[in-house]
C-alpha cells in the first residue's frame, strides 16, 4: 500500500523506510503501489466503542475494495486528539476522523448535541438524523471544509470523580471536571456549578491520577476502554448528553480519491450505523456490569433534577446560535412521533 500524501522527516529516515517497504514487498510478493493506504484516526482506547466500530468498517471496506485502497485505523489518539485531527483533515495529511463534541467549537449549530437529555433514545436520534443533521448541519460542515460522511455514535455520558457521588446538580459544586473543548459542554458544568476544565481526552488519565482534576465524563465504553475507574472513586449515571460522532474527511482533499474508492467508503459508512447502535447498547449492559464488580462506586443520579437546571442552558443556546430555537424545538417535535 503507497499512502497517499507522505511526510519527510528526513532523507536517512526516509531511506530507511523505503527500504523496509521493498523488503517487505520482497517478502510477501505484495506490489508496494497497489492501492493507496487511508488513515482512519480517533480518539478512542482499545474495546471502546470507536474503537470497535471503526475496525469494523475498515474491515468492510478493505474487504470490498481487495486491495486497491486500504483503510489503516490509528485509535488512542496516535494522530493527535480531536482537535489535531481536525486540522490534519483540513491539512490532508489525515484522511478520515471520528470527531464528536469537537465539531461545535467549530461550527456553533452542532452544539445542539451538547444540550442536556436533549435526545431521548436511539429511535429519537435516527429521526434527527434524517431530520435535521443530514439536511441542515451536514451542509455546515462542508461550507467549512468538513465531509460527513456518516453518523455513528459516542454515546450517552456519565459523570466520574473522586470527590463524592453525583445525584442531584448541587453535588457538581466546586468539582475541578475534565470536559471536551467544545463550548457548550463548558457552559453547562458552569451552569451546573462545577469547574470545567477542557482538554483532549489524551491527557484525561493522568489529569486524574496527579489530581489537576477531581473528575470527568464520558460514556460507559470511554470509562472501561482507558481504565478510568482505577484512578475514581464515584461514577455517576446522569446521561447528561448523547453525542453523536461523525465520520469525516476533508471537503477538498475526499474529491481527490478514486470514485470507486469514495463509493465504497461512503456507502459502508452509513451502512455500519445498526452495527454502531447495536454494539453501543451491548456495550452500555456489560461494561455496567463490568464497572460496578470494580472499586468505583456506582450511582443513579436523579435526571429531573438535572432537567430542571438544563432550561438556562437552551436559552443560552437559543439566544446565541442563529436558528438555535428553531433546532431545539425541531429536535424536541420528533420526539413526539
Amino acid at each position: 500500500m503507497r499512502p497517499r500524501r507522505e511526510s519527510v522527516h528526513g532523507a536517512g529516515r526516509a531511506c530507511a523506510a523505503a527500504l523496509a517497504v521493498l523488503l517487505a514487498a520482497a517478502c510477501t510478493g505484495a506490489n508496494p503501489e497497489d492501492g493507496l493506504e487511508l488513515s482512519f484516526g480517533h480518539v478512542g482506547a482499545p474495546g471502546s466503542l470507536f474503537a470497535v466500530t471503526a475496525e469494523e468498517f475498515a474491515a468492510r471496506v478493505n474487504a470490498r475494495l481487495e486491495g486497491r485502497a486500504e483503510v489503516v485505523v490509528y485509535g488512542s489518539s496516535q494522530l493527535g486528539g480531536d482537535e489535531v485531527l481536525l486540522q490534519k483533515l483540513r491539512l490532508g495529511t489525515v484522511d478520515l476522523a471520528l470527531p464528536s463534541s469537537i465539531m461545535s467549537s467549530r461550527i456553533p449549530e452542532f452544539g445542539l448535541f451538547e444540550m442536556p437529555y436533549l435526545v431521548n433514545d436511539r429511535v429519537h436520534m435516527a429521526r434527527i438524523q434524517e431530520e435535521v443533521i443530514w439536511p441542515e448541519l451536514v451542509p455546515l460542515a462542508e461550507s467549512r471544509g468538513f465531509r460527513i460522511l456518516a453518523v455513528w455514535e459516542n454515546g450517552y455520558r456519565h459523570v466520574t470523580n473522586n470527590v463524592r457521588e453525583v445525584r442531584v446538580p448541587d453535588d457538581l459544586a466546586g468539582l475541578k471536571l475534565r470536559t471536551p473543548r467544545g463550548t457548550w459542554r463548558v457552559k453547562l458544568f458552569q451552569h451546573f456549578g462545577a469547574n470545567p476544565v477542557p482538554m483532549a481526552f489524551s491527557e484525561v488519565l493522568l489529569a486524574l491520577r496527579t489530581g489537576n482534576v477531581d473528575g470527568q465524563e464520558n460514556p460507559l465504553a470511554q470509562i472501561h476502554a482507558s481504565k478510568l475507574n482505577e484512578v475514581q472513586r464515584y461514577l455517576s449515571m446522569t446521561e447528561h448528553v448523547y453525542t453523536p460522532a461523525y465520520v469525516t474527511a476533508s471537503s477538498e482533499h475526499w474529491m481527490e480519491l478514486p470514485e470507486e474508492v469514495r463509493t465504497v467508503i461512503e456507502e459502508e459508512a452509513r451502512d455500519l450505523q445498526e452495527f454502531v447502535y447495536e454494539t453501543a447498547k451491548r456495550l452500555d449492559r456489560e461494561l455496567l456490569l463490568a464497572l460496578a464488580d470494580t472499586e468505583i462506586q456506582v450511582n443513579w443520579a436523579d435526571k429531573s433534577a438535572f432537567q430542571r437546571e438544563s432550561q438556562a442552558v437552551y436559552d443560552e443556546f437559543a439566544a446565541e446560535v442563529p436558528g438555535g430555537r428553531e433546532l431545539i424545538d425541531r429536535v424536541l417535535g420528533l420526539l413526539q412521533q
